[in-house]
């Protein structure tokens, strides 16, 4: 299993489990991990729950060596992968029908990034920090975090993000709106234990009613972004830019684009 759950009274905590890869996503990740997310849903025991990853990442993203679906011409399908993989598990963060806590706890990126604020909250380790490294390979913004960014730190700061592909530490990240709390390494764990246990104590319909009001403002909106991100990356995960995106980052050298 990649995904670790852990029941602690009536807190799940879901950890993501391949640290050798820096949890980056795979389909054996991706797959375990809406399982996870399905069971805690509909588990009425379960009333609050705890997303956080393995050793020193919460997500290093997809897998760019064993991850991307190919199609029958032998080219990356990136919006069936995030129709079919990603999307799902971003869904069912928000509508499940209780609070979800992010513990982002080192390198929240690209996919990654999007499952800590598709959460209700988040907090972060000092030494974290959140990056959208798409444009870095050619790509766009994904897994709803052209939506969920700008939603919660605003358009310049999305834009920034976006088209810089430049890190956001933890500390500017709560600055900017995009988490709720940072604290020292050392303590994420107990902060977030003792989030989850104040929640999983809490008014669970009400919370649940909350997340639906939120969702009604947003929701709609958020999922017709989703497509749209969906297609603009399948678009690109066909371009020359790219490919040289990918095999620069497995030659770990910068890329040459061309623009094409």
């Amino acid at each position: 299993m990649t995904v670790q759950v852990e029941r602690r009274g009536a807190v799940a905590t879901l950890t993501l489990d391949r640290p050798q890869a820096m949890n980056a996503i795979n389909p054996e990740l991706g797959a375990d991990l809406l399982r996870a997310v399905e069971d805690a849903s509909g588990d009425d025991g379960v009333r609050a729950v705890i997303l956080t990853g393995a050793g020193r990442a919460f997500s290093s993203g997809a897998d760019l060596k064993g991850g991307i679906t190919l199609g029958d011409d032998g080219l990356p399908e990136l919006g069936k992968l995030l129709r079919e993989r990603y999307h799902p598990i971003i869904e069912g963060i928000r509508t499940m029908p209780k609070p979800v806590v992010a513990a982002v706890n080192g390198p929240a990126v690209g996919i990654g990034l999007s499952f800590a604020l598709a959460c209700d909250l988040v907090i972060a380790a000092e030494s974290s920090y959140l990056l959208l490294a798409f444009v870095n390979i050619g790509l766009v913004a994904d897994g709803g975090s052209s939506f969920l960014i700008p939603e919660r730190a605003g358009f310049a700061r999305a834009a920034e993000m976006a088209l810089l592909g430049e890190r956001v530490p933890a500390q500017k990240a709560l600055e900017w709106g995009l988490i709720n709390k940072v604290v020292p390494d050392d303590e994420l764990a107990q902060a977030a234990d003792e989030l989850a246990d104040r929640l999983a104590a809490g008014p669970t319909r009400s919370y649940a009613g909350t997340k639906r009001q939120l969702n009604a403002w947003q929701f709609e909106r958020f999922q017709a972004q989703l497509e749209l991100e969906a297609s603009i990356q399948a678009e690109l995960g066909r371009s020359p830019d790219f490919m040289e995106g990918v095999a620069a980052f497995v030659d770990k050298r910068p890329a040459r684009f061309s623009g094409s």
